[in-house]
């Protein structure tokens, strides 16, 4: 029979000892529990701060695409003609009626808020809202540091509230030149409320500020045009002076605080709501102009794991239920930090495939510049044809009355029966009208609009036809043209006609300068160089100004005076030679003179077909 021991024998005791080994493990139960709580509070913030910066290169990436479309808008502006004829005179009515249409057309197609054209003085001259109560024709916006920067001849970037119509908007402008000056400036203005609105669909806390620090978009429209530190006397003057953001306050956003100094920990915040708590705060730099996006989290989340990590580390032996607790949440974590990211692939995926149409956009506006080059390429080929129509008068009143002469003669002779030289004068009639055949073909060859389709052009039948049409300005004018190089026996990769158009251009620019010179002379050069063809012109007139070399090829640069040319006909030339793979050069030579120089791609030609 087994006896129960007493119940005075069931009670324990415990030694000094025993409490303070207790007392120890309770300590280091606690010590554990406090390092698991840092070192999960650290991880989740790394992790959120990680998820946070994917989410403002997310946002960064857009915006910058929004920006980036509009980028070229101004620089294409700038080249319609009517602008700067406006420019030129801006009193005319009908230029400014022009004007003030075709930046209406801009302003609907490219889906921009306005688009205007401003004089070097800052006065608007046409305007895209011509016809509204608000319109900007009539302002002056020469305080705008966009207008400002594209006057110096630079891209100008400003974001701002319109002094106009109040309304924010980016505004983008670029210089119109005008016999090499900048005669005045192109302006865009784009609105961000799509950027914007997005934001606020978003359901994060972001803000977009300027240099400054002054918040001019948020996904939370009370925190507009508020400051992420307070301003000095000097910033406020600045934007006092440009009217940036016109009567707002620009209070901070959170008083005593400044956000762009977080330190990448959790901030104490007291923000306009009237909360007192600690956000997360991040930035990334974005745009052109010194901007930042900025992102509040909360950290509060990161803190509850931590904790709860924490207990179940200094509990782990005594509470596995808290353990496994604490193991259902890490796991219920993961999956959202996985569906995070695939929302966040998705949206990629999405942003992907705007970016992919913005770029097929982009190849349809290349479309139009290419199409536009053509136009022009075919004006200043008309326009050569206008200068020397006087020159080809006589050319061919030359031959025509040769003609009535040899005809008279011949019937005069065979009343007489002097058939030899009857015979003979036919003979030189028949070589006239050969000649006269050769002049028209060479004017209808050079004015035809010929699609640019390239093969293998003589170098010899090019230099021959272009000396043909620059003939009656070489006799105006006494030169001698030494074409001994003509006769090269060489073929480049080209397009006939514009081949010529280019070195007419070459030549009668060369004619040009040695006008005035005692012995007016041009040379032609051919030759090898590096598996290209070397077509050169060299003049021995007084050469290119240092201060001009750079400027040659650009459109609406001339070195001539006022009225004997427009500036476009290096442009063209410049543009035609690219277009065949080649290149165009300019310099000048050792004692006086110039030599213009094109580089084409050099082809074989034999009895059979030519390969390229």
């Amino acid at each position: 029979m087994t006896l129960m021991p007493p119940a005075s024998a069931l009670r324990f005791s415990f030694s000094r000892t025993d409490l303070r080994r207790i007392g120890l493990a309770l300590a280091g139960c606690v010590v554990v529990g406090v390092l698991v709580y840092f070192v999960a509070f650290a991880l989740s913030l790394e992790a959120q701060r990680t998820l946070a910066r994917q989410r403002l290169n997310f946002y960064a990436l857009s915006l910058e695409a929004t920006l980036t479309r509009y980028e070229s808008l101004p620089g294409l502006l700038v080249l319609e003609r009517d602008l700067a004829a406006l420019l030129a005179s801006p009193s005319d009515a009908a230029r400014r009626a022009a004007a003030n249409r075709y930046l209406e057309t801009v302003q609907g197609e490219a889906g921009v808020a306005a688009a205007y054209l401003i004089d070097r003085d800052g006065n608007t001259l046409a305007a895209s809202n011509w016809y509204l109560p608000q319109s900007f024709v009539g302002q002056n916006y020469a305080f705008r540091p966009y207008f400002r920067e594209a006057l110096a001849g630079r891209l100008g970037r400003f974001y701002a509230v319109g002094a106009t119509t109040g309304e924010p908007g980016y505004f983008l402008a670029a210089p119109v030149r005008l016999g090499g000056q900048v005669r005045g400036v192109v302006a865009v203005k784009v609105g961000l409320e799509a950027f914007e609105q997005a934001l606020a669909k978003s359901g994060d806390t972001v803000m977009l500020a300027d240099a400054a620090g002054i918040v001019f978009l948020s996904s939370l429209p009370d925190w507009r045009y508020r400051a992420l530190a307070p301003l000095d006397a000097e910033t406020r003057a600045r934007l006092v002076e440009q009217r940036q953001y016109g009567s707002h306050p620009l209070s901070p956003l959170a008083p005593g605080s400044d956000l762009r100094r977080s330190g990448g920990g959790p901030v104490p915040l007291a923000l306009p709501d009237g909360r007192q708590n600690e956000r997360l705060v991040q930035a990334q730099p974005v745009g052109h102009l010194g901007w930042s996006l900025v992102l509040l989290s909360d950290p509060a989340e990161a803190r509850v794991t931590a904790l709860v990590a924490g207990v179940a580390a200094g509990f782990a032996s005594a509470f596995a239920a808290a353990v496994a607790a604490h193991l259902r949440l890490r796991r219920r974590r993961e999956e959202e930090r996985r569906r995070a990211h695939h929302e966040l692939e998705a949206r990629i995926a999405e942003r992907t495939a705007d970016l992919s149409a913005k770029v097929a956009e982009l190849e349809r506006t290349e479309a139009i510049l290419r199409r536009t080059r053509d136009a022009a390429v075919q004006t200043g080929k008309l326009a050569v044809l206008g200068q020397m129509s006087a020159g080809m008068s006589h050319e061919l009143n030359q031959p025509l009355a040769a003609l009535h002469t040899f005809s008279d003669n011949a019937v005069a002779l065979l009343d007489l029966g002097r058939l030899g030289e009857v015979r003979e004068n036919l003979q030189t009639i028949s070589q006239l009208t050969g000649r006269l055949g050769t002049i028209v073909t060479q004017l209808k060859s050079f004015a035809r609009k010929a699609p640019e389709a390239l093969g293998p052009v003589p170098v010899d039948n090019a230099l021959a036809n272009a000396l043909l049409i620059v003939e009656p300005r070489r006799r105006e004018l006494g030169a001698t043209i030494d074409g001994s190089a003509v006769r090269s026996g060489r073929y480049v990769v080209a397009e006939a006609v514009r081949l010529e158009q280019v070195l007419v251009n070459l030549l009668r620019n060369g004619l040009d300068a040695v006008s005035g010179h005692d012995e007016p002379r041009l040379e032609l050069r051919v030759a090898e160089e590096g598996g290209r063809v070397r077509i050169a012109v060299r003049d021995n007139g007084p050469g290119i100004p240092a201060d001009a070399l750079p400027h040659l090829f650009e459109p609406f640069y001339t070195t001539k005076p006022a009225g004997e040319g427009l500036g476009l006909g290096l442009a063209i030339s410049l543009a035609i030679v690219e277009g065949f793979g080649g290149r165009l050069e300019a310099k000048n030579l050792d004692g006086s003179g110039a030599e213009f120089a094109l580089l084409l791609d050099s082809t074989a030609c034999g009895d059979a077909p030519c390969l390229i």
